[in-house]
């Protein structure tokens, strides 16, 4: 196995077509990139022409050191670390291909300098955190909620919510509320809305907006923005929903507040989640199945989104250990 450093270009033609998480897509990574000063770098390991690993970071040096991180911090990015795609099945193969990329990777970017601090917050199909623990790294797990729409009807998978909110969704296709995908105009209003809640809250909205407009207009076709309206064509409420090849998940909004008794954000939600089920979403060629609520580590937010009936799925976290790393770790958790 080798190692090299990826440009943009062949870091595309190496990525593969299933498994990576929407930032890991050349048109995320370029506006990371363009609004961050750390410096990004592309690691691809390769056997023969065949790409088995891959994995952004991003760099950033100090007086005192320098910060490893995956995904960079304050950028409002929720996972991006390693992707690691054997070509065999087995797995003994499987933990080879893992343990040698891992170790690669750390020799490289010398993860076990005193002067180091790694932080990465891994994809859900990344299931084999155990090298970087090795590495004497310390791992951690979160988890997610994972809506599972393959080849399931609207009504098959509106059966596994609660009933209140079964019930809200009904009660809101009754009102003259409107549900419609919005331009990038629509994405601003949805960051201003939250901007604004965080404000009202005392606290800071760390996602910049120059960032935010560009990576919407990036992205594409790998965003969608809902937008809901009142009878009047008021603005109610609206969320930004990014694809993968095969998931859907939802960014940012979802901060509206309930009209005519009944929930605006449940409303939205439900309009992303048909419109997957009516396969009416994501790139050319891409079959996505899976709708995720991103996050479910906070008790207050769990109990809404543990209303879908969603999957529990865990992902992984990586990072520095030792006394050295105290003050460096609150820089970079205050920062995220």
């Amino acid at each position: 196995m080798r190692l090299e450093k990826l440009n943009i270009d062949e870091w595309d033609r190496a990525l593969p077509s299933r498994g990576f998480e929407v930032f890991h897509t050349p048109a995320a990574l370029e506006t990371l990139d363009e609004h961050t000063s750390a410096e990004r770098r592309l690691y691809g390991a390769f056997k023969g022409q065949e790409a088995v690993g891959l994995l952004p970071v991003f760099v950033s040096s100090y007086g005192i050191g320098r910060t490893i991180t995956s995904p960079p911090a304050g950028m409002g990015v929720p996972r991006l670390g390693p992707l690691v795609m054997p070509t065999s099945p087995k797995q003994r193969k499987r933990e080879s291909v893992t343990r040698e990329f891992v170790e690669l990777v750390l020799d490289e970017i010398d993860s076990d300098s005193v002067r180091s601090l790694v932080h990465m917050e891994c994809p859900i199909d990344y299931d084999d955190p155990r090298p970087f623990q090795w590495a004497d790294l310390k791992v951690g797990q979160e988890f997610t909620y994972v809506l599972d729409l393959a080849k399931r009807s609207a009504d098959d998978v509106q059966s596994g919510f609660s009933r209140d909110l079964r019930k809200n969704i009904r009660r809101a296709e009754e009102t003259d509320m409107t549900v419609s995908v919005g331009d990038v105009s629509a994405a601003i209003n949805v960051y201003d809305d939250v901007a604004d809640r965080y404000a009202d809250q005392g606290e800071t909205f760390d996602v910049d907006r120059g960032f935010f407009r560009d990576l919407v207009t990036a992205l594409g076709e790998r965003c969608r923005t809902y937008v809901a309206r009142d009878g009047d064509g008021e603005y109610l409420g609206g969320i930004v929903v990014l694809y993968s090849d095969d998931t859907a998940a939802f960014w940012q909004g979802g901060v509206g507040k309930s009209y005519d008794g009944v929930s605006v954000n449940s409303r939205l939600h439900w309009a992303a989640i048909t419109d997957i089920i009516d396969e009416d979403v994501g790139v050319d060629g891409a079959d996505v199945t899976g709708y995720d609520l991103v996050g479910a580590n906070t008790p207050r937010l769990c109990e809404y989104k543990s209303k879908f009936g969603a999957d529990l799925v865990p992902y992984y976290t990586v990072e520095s250990t030792g006394v050295g790393m105290s003050a460096a770790k609150r820089v970079y958790s205050s920062i995220k």
